[in-house]
């Protein structure tokens, strides 16, 4: 280790990720980007050369106490590593399939975020996390994913203040539409595939999925844009704990939380699957 700042990232080998660990690195941070695969690094270790690759599985504890074991000096922690929803809907879906999402997605930020949490008190350090727009407004056919970013949102804005009052910033960085990454591509296995998979919902689900490629072409920012807002977050003096990676994202949260009883939300929600919305 060097007097640099040193950040850990998880989920690095590909999209966010990669891209926070390759700019963070530029910027001179030393950078400990974990990948749960070493085998699939090479793409992280042409982008950032000079970063410490590490080996972390955030649903195993172990894996997780092997990464911080030796680390003395930790000044941020960026939360990335996730995975996405590819069930059709709650009828199609299975409980192992939901809580495999909220292993990955909730449990595993929450562990990673306790392991790291005495080496940022230390140093007065930054805990950022990635959250989605997902966390904040419900999408359909992504009720797995929406409920393990939702309990995110919620958990770290419970935090935030306990943790500032010990020295530590707590905030979520909130992208939307990544299209250069695996996120940015719904669903995650064949359109086909899934819809014949859907049953008595193949219908709203593919309206739902015509809709997208209808209104989200042109509201996607590269990973490497939301990489940007994180070193800027992580810059920042005192950033505030929601953090909208850029202004569509910001005019997409606005939606709910100036919705104070849900209705915007839920007119927003039948547009998408093809009702016609409720006064």
């Amino acid at each position: 280790m060097t007097d640099r700042r040193t950040v850990l990232i998880t989920g690095c080998s590909s999209g966010i990720g990669l891209a926070t660990a390759a700019a963070a690195s530029r910027a001179g941070w030393t950078v400990l980007a974990t990948v749960r695969d070493p085998e699939r690094a090479d793409a992280l270790r042409a982008a950032a050369p000079d970063a410490l690759v590490r080996r972390l599985d955030v649903t195993d504890e172990e894996s997780i106490a092997r990464c911080f074991a030796g680390l003395d000096r930790l000044d941020a922690l960026v939360n990335n590593a996730g995975i996405s929803n590819s069930d059709p809907t709650l009828e199609m879906s299975t409980s192992a399939a939901l809580r495999a999402n909220l292993d990955v997605n909730f449990f595993g930020t929450v562990a990673v975020s306790r392991a790291a949490m005495p080496l940022l008190r230390a140093s007065g350090g930054r805990l950022l996390t990635i959250g989605s727009v997902h966390g904040v407004v419900g999408q359909p056919f992504n009720e797995a994913y929406c409920a393990a970013k939702f309990a995110v949102e919620g958990f770290m804005e419970a935090l935030a203040p306990v943790a500032a009052a010990h020295g530590v910033h707590v905030s979520v960085l909130v992208p939307g539409y990544v299209p250069d990454t695996r996120f940015g591509h719904f669903p995650d296995v064949d359109r086909t595939t899934v819809q014949a998979a859907s049953g008595p919902y193949a219908g709203t689900f593919a309206a739902y999925v015509d809709r997208l490629g209808r209104n989200w072409a042109d509201a996607g920012q590269p990973a490497a844009e939301v990489a940007a807002a994180v070193l800027r977050a992580l810059a920042e003096e005192r950033p505030p704990f929601r953090i909208p990676a850029g202004a569509w994202a910001a005019d997409y949260l606005a939606v709910k939380l100036a919705d104070r009883d849900g209705r915007t939300v839920q007119r927003l929600a039948q547009d998408w699957i093809g009702l016609s919305p409720t006064p």
